[in-house]
């Protein structure tokens, strides 16, 4: 196997509305719509998906800068409470292939159109797959994380400070 391997991704859509700044918190009861490239597919793209509550969403984080990319390790949050930790147990933005996935709720479909709720992306955000929420496909077994990712998103999905 080669040591680099690179390939091309379809921007399938992007996020209008909801928040235009990315920041550490506060994302709950945003809503955003993430709207499908009309030139690409038609709404048979989303027939049936009205039946999920939820989905998950592959988001490329457009606004990073290329040259913030520490691959050493670090305190989550710049914490001195905090571990240092490889970028692999980071899931914020400054990553090498720059891609987000966030789970979010789904409140409608209209057409092309998929209104969501908590998604943590921010307007025009480009989107590169969608696909329903399964249960079945969530973690199996006891969940186990560190102490330090609970303390740190306490605030993550409250609401909006305004």
């Amino acid at each position: 196997m080669p040591d680099r391997e690179t390939f091309e991704v379809e921007v399938l859509g992007h996020v209008i509305g909801g928040r235009i700044e990315p920041t550490d918190d506060y994302w709950g009861g945003t809503q955003a719509i993430i709207r499908l490239n009309g030139s690409r597919f038609t709404p048979d793209a989303t027939q049936g998906l009205e039946e999920f509550s939820h989905l998950e969403v592959v988001f490329r984080f457009h606004l990073s800068d290329p040259n913030d990319l520490p691959l050493q390790p670090r305190r989550p949050r710049n914490n001195p409470d905090w571990p240092a930790v490889g970028f692999v147990g980071h899931r914020n933005m400054r990553r090498p292939n720059w891609l987000g996935i966030s789970r979010c709720r789904l409140v409608k479909v209209d057409g092309l159109d998929l209104h969501v709720e908590d998604l943590d992306a921010v307007d025009e955000t480009p989107v590169l797959e969608v696909k329903p929420w399964f249960e079945e496909m969530g973690p199996r077994g006891k969940v186990r994380q560190a102490q330090w990712t609970t303390d740190m998103l306490g605030d993550y999905y409250a609401p909006t400070k305004d």
